[in-house]
């Protein structure tokens, strides 16, 4: 390195015309700069530090934020327009990278009241522009500090538009991340073509280890839709993944809420005589207790009734998919989050479906009403999303009612 400097030297005088010398003032200026090397020299931007190696053999530069390191996942592509920390800490996103098609994430930093679990599940976050200020009023933590302090990878200009092409033409891709120059292109290649999501167990990581009594309702300035009686429904949900505000919804609705672990035997259940279930694929469950499954859950309970499920080709993720209630004949704008489906072909005589995404014609919604079981493939409680389809929470509840009547 070496230093270039200039001084200058002024004299100002007084605008009298009789100017005395002792009255002049003299300034000096000396600027200095530095003179990098040639290769050296430091640009006052970022410049690209990242590459994200998809399976099909494309390479893209991008620049890094949040952690560095490399890491492996499935790549999807995630609609939303806003709501981006409720995506990071969904547990549906367990081993995937989220590529967000709004193009500009963070403007509104992180708060600690929009988490949908304690911690982050997903392997990465893709975006296009990352905000370099933040505005909002909640607003606690940058989204850069934030994934940094979680250990999550993030990475930004990148051209999102055309990676989510090319996953809409050939599908959901194997992706690796990272910010480590020593990795060759063709190491991080064979590592995403080695590595498939599929047959991993992802559950055991999101789920809860030990039961627990969930009380928090929705807040008095976020409710909506909360008619209730007064009366109280016990409600077991098994936890594959569940999200905070599925549970306060439930409670708002004027249910009293024990989570258990993915693999809490039904017999545990039984015993605490529950008025519901939620997400259940247990079948001796089936039939003795109201069920009502969400997203894992829906899926769940159509292979517990003898169907079939299929991984879809891209799947579907955003807070913008429009279903229709073929009971009502309603359209809803939901929040969706998944990539496998229930094949509606394989599922028994008396299984109802009862919701159809329009976009691609996909079982959304079915019912066993001989059995007392509801499910969607989406999200009512949205978080992020439009509430079109809150009411949801409350057929539940009204379901249960009728069966303590009945009983």
């Amino acid at each position: 390195m070496a230093t270039a400097a200039l001084s200058f030297t002024f004299i100002k005088t007084s605008s009298s015309h009789h100017q005395n010398p002792s009255k002049l003032r003299v300034f000096s200026i000396r600027c200095s700069s530095v003179i990098a090397a040639p290769g050296l020299a430091e640009r006052p931007w970022k410049v690209s530090d990242a590459r994200l190696v998809l399976e099909d053999g494309s390479v893209w530069k991008a620049k890094s934020f949040g952690a560095s390191g490399t890491q492996v996942g499935e790549v999807v592509f995630n609609t939303s327009l806003t709501g981006y920390q409720e995506i990071l800490t969904d547990p549906s996103y367990a081993g995937q990278f989220v590529l967000m098609t709004n193009p500009h994430i963070g403007n509104t930093g992180v708060n600690f009241d929009d988490e949908e679990a304690k911690q982050c599940f997903l392997a990465g976050l893709v975006i296009r522009s990352l905000s370099i200020s933040t505005s909002n009023w909640r607003c606690k933590e940058t989204l850069d500090n934030y994934l940094a302090k979680r250990n999550i990878m993030g990475i930004y200009d990148v051209d999102t538009r055309a990676i989510t092409r090319r996953l809409r033409q050939d599908g959901s891709l194997i992706g690796v991340l990272s910010t480590d120059e020593s990795k060759t292109v063709e190491e991080l290649l064979d590592m995403s073509r080695s590595w498939d999501i599929v047959g991993i167990d992802l559950i055991s990581g999101v789920s809860c280890k030990e039961p627990y009594e969930w009380i928090d309702k929705t807040k008095p300035d976020w409710d909506f839709n909360s008619d209730r009686d007064g009366k109280t429904f016990s409600v077991v949900a098994y936890d594959f993944g569940i999200k905070h505000n599925i549970l306060r919804r439930l409670t708002s609705y004027g249910c009293k809420i024990t989570v258990v672990p993915s693999t809490w035997p039904a017999s545990e259940t039984l015993k605490l005589n529950p008025d519901g279930v939620l997400f259940s694929n247990v079948k001796e469950i089936i039939g003795k207790v109201p069920v009502f499954g969400i997203c894992m859950g829906h899926q769940l309970l159509g292979q517990a009734l003898g169907g079939k499920t299929f991984k879809m080709k891209f799947g579907h993720h955003g807070g913008n998919h429009p279903v229709r209630n073929l009971r009502t004949g309603d359209v809803e704008i939901s929040a969706q989050n998944h990539n496998y489906a229930v094949d509606p072909a394989s599922l028994p005589e008396g299984v109802e479906v009862t919701h159809v995404n329009l976009n691609d014609g996909s079982c959304a919604g079915l019912a066993y009403p001989e059995k007392n079981i509801m499910s969607l493939q989406y999200h009512p409680e949205a978080s992020p999303g439009p509430h079109d389809s809150d009411y949801a929470f409350r057929e539940f509840v009204e379901l249960m009612k009728k069966v303590k009547q009945n009983a």
